[in-house]
């Protein structure tokens, strides 16, 4: 079965009815332009980064009723041969009605990734690339190994470029977030001296 799988997925063919037929195995499974991509379980680094920034933005979400926020795994499915599993999301009211019980119908207002070294590419690359061509409005890349942010927004031009970009420290804003202040060196992980 894996090398008929390899088949399909080296041609592109692959949609979401092929997806949900992927492994539970504790990786990541994504599809981007019909292809398969997988990435493994992430680290506790990953995981410990994730939930601090989670909980900055579901407290300021939550408390300004602005939307709903989620972490992975949760699917969001910009197109049938476009799936992927952001570390973290934030939909809007505005675009509330993409939630469905199972997934994501669309792209959220924000999309977060926080890079790993099995992720770097997919990740700087694909996946903006992607998100660019759908609407989402803003994608946060977090790289905790390099302490590096930077932060993609719409233009003028309707184009995800982008518009800030940090080394260790600084604070984050967003206009989709009104209020919400992030400071960036609070996130990053705690070193043993």
């Amino acid at each position: 079965m894996s090398l008929a799988f390899k088949e399909v997925a080296v041609a592109g063919n692959l949609t979401y009815d092929d997806y949900v037929l992927f492994p539970e195995d504790g990786r990541r499974h994504e599809l981007i332009g019909g292809e398969h991509y997988m990435t493994p379980a992430p680290t506790t680094v990953h995981q410990g980064f994730l939930a601090k920034l989670f909980h900055v933005l579901y407290q300021h979400v939550t408390a300004n009723r602005l939307g709903q926020v989620f972490f992975a795994p949760v699917d969001v499915v910009l197109s049938p041969q476009d799936v992927v599993q952001p570390d973290l999301i934030f939909i809007s009211n505005d675009r509330r009605h993409r939630l469905t019980p199972q997934n994501v119908q669309g792209a959220p207002d924000l999309v977060v990734e926080i890079i790993s070294e099995a992720s770097r590419r997919l990740d700087k690359k694909l996946k903006r690339n992607l998100y660019a061509r759908y609407d989402v409005l803003e994608y946060w890349l977090f790289d905790p190994e390099l302490q590096e942010v930077e932060i993609y927004r719409r233009d003028a031009e309707n184009r995800l470029v982008k518009e800030a970009e940090y080394e260790e420290q600084g604070t984050i804003t967003s206009p989709l977030l009104p209020g919400l202040i992030i400071n960036i060196e609070a996130l990053w992980p705690e070193t043993n001296s």
